[in-house]
Order: C-alpha cells, then sequence, then structure tokens
C-alpha cells in the first residue's frame, strides 16, 4: 500500500511538474541529475533532538508572524511562481529580473529552476512527511494555500529549493552583490517556517539539495554557456566592463 501510495503521488506531481515548465527544455532529465533520496538523510525521527529542535522552530515562526514586516515578506515568499521569488531578488541583486528587461538573465534562472525543480519529486512522494500546520490542525500564515499544500510531503521544501537555487546563481551573475543575495535567499527559507508550512529541518535539507542541483548545472554546456551569457547582459546593462578571459602574451 505504501509503494502504491509513492507511485500515485509521485505521478501526481510529475505531471503537476510537466504543467508548470510549459515549454522550457530542462539541461538535464530527472534521470541524469543526482536523487536527492539517495543523497539526503532521512528527515528527523518523531523522538529525535533534530525534530525537538524543529518543533521549537516552529514556534518560533509563529512568534515571527507578529512582526507584521516580516508576516508580509513570508506571505510574499509564499507565492509559487517564478515571477513573484524572482521579484524578491531584485533589490539585493541590484537590478530588475524580467522575462522582457533582462531574456538572458531570465532563460538562465528559468531553465535552471525548471531543471532542479525535477529534484523534488521523488522525495516529497517517498517520505511523504506531515506538514506542521497539518500536525497541529492549525492554519498557515497565508491559509488560501493550504488546500495546495495538505497532503504533499514537506521533505524537501520546493520553495526553499527555487529560492537558495535563484541566490546561488545570481551571485554567480554579480559577485559583488553576494551578501545581500544570500541574506534574501537564506530568509526566503526561514519563510517557510513562519509560514507554518515546513519544519526547519526541511528547509535546513533543502538548501544542501539546491547546491548539489546547482553542482550538477556546472557540467551543463548549455548552462554554461548561458550562463556566460547573462553575465553579459548584466555587464551591459550596469556598464560594467567585460573582463576578457584571454591571456596576454
Amino acid at each position: 500500500m505504501k509503494k502504491l501510495l509513492f507511485i500515485a503521488t509521485a505521478v501526481l506531481m510529475t505531471v503537476h511538474l510537466i504543467a508548470q515548465q510549459d515549454a522550457v527544455k530542462p539541461y538535464f532529465t530527472v534521470e541524469e541529475l543526482p536523487d536527492l533520496i539517495k543523497c539526503l538523510p532521512a528527515p528527523p525521527a518523531f523522538d529525535s533532538p533534530e525534530f525537538a529542535n524543529d518543533v521549537v522552530r516552529y514556534q518560533w515562526g509563529k512568534t515571527q508572524r507578529l512582526d507584521s514586516a516580516r508576516a508580509a515578506i513570508a506571505k510574499r515568499d509564499a507565492v509559487w511562481s517564478y515571477d513573484a521569488l524572482l521579484a524578491e531578488f531584485n533589490i539585493p541583486f541590484g537590478l530588475d529580473i524580467s522575462r522582457t528587461g533582462t531574456p538572458e538573465i531570465w532563460k538562465l534562472l528559468e531553465t535552471s529552476l525548471v531543471t532542479t525543480d525535477q529534484m523534488r519529486v521523488a522525495p516529497k512522494a517517498y517520505y511523504h512527511r506531515l506538514r506542521p500546520f497539518e500536525m497541529y490542525g492549525e492554519h498557515l500564515l497565508s491559509p488560501e494555500t493550504e488546500d495546495d499544500l495538505r497532503g504533499e510531503g514537506s521533505y524537501p521544501s520546493g520553495h526553499t529549493a527555487r529560492g537558495w537555487l535563484a541566490a546561488l546563481l545570481l551571485a554567480e551573475i554579480n559577485p559583488a552583490r553576494a551578501d545581500t543575495i544570500f541574506a534574501r535567499g537564506w530568509m526566503y527559507g526561514e519563510s517557510r517556517v513562519i509560514e507554518g508550512a515546513h519544519w526547519q529541518s526541511d528547509v535546513d535539507a533543502t538548501r544542501a539539495a539546491a547546491s548539489i542541483g546547482y553542482a550538477a548545472l556546472q557540467t551543463s554546456a548549455d548552462f554554461r554557456e548561458q550562463m556566460e551569457k547573462a553575465k553579459a547582459e548584466f555587464n551591459a546593462l550596469t556598464n560594467k566592463p567585460v573582463r576578457s578571459t584571454s591571456k596576454k602574451k
């Protein structure tokens, strides 16, 4: 029965993911990417110190909702779209990111995210971890998202994976702003705890998962070519000189 549930859940999540991808061709198929079930440890057991920390952090997240400014950020971070995600990085990145204004940067980010989004499907279905708001029978900070999340595995966190990967990519394009970019990427993961949608251990493991995906992307010639186009576009739009990679003779 558990195996059938795993297969059914994985199929449904895959169909949903394909619908999201539209015509974007990923750099790798899911079979060519690292298997997160093999890469990451299982979620913490209920009687472990790690889960005790999860409970403490869940309570911490609820206290953060009392800060209206932080709560507003967490609610924005809960929106499941590339447009909403990347808009949060405009200020840290130092440039507005859009399909029309920065097409090369957008193409790099969208294709990379579509590629690594595939990695979360199998472990979510395999572990089928109960989300915090489900376990406690409480509402999310953004209750309108509950129906979409209820019954979907909590481990790993899709939002955190997207936020941390976006930070890794944008920091490579604009290393001068890496500190502010990574700070916002870190906050993006914390927002999932504040929402009550994920345990802290989900978020912690997912940052590692996103880094694994980022490392895999580096082995794609198409990714590297698009990264260079994205850097050139950024330099042109910010009037930064393009550094030559050729050696002086």
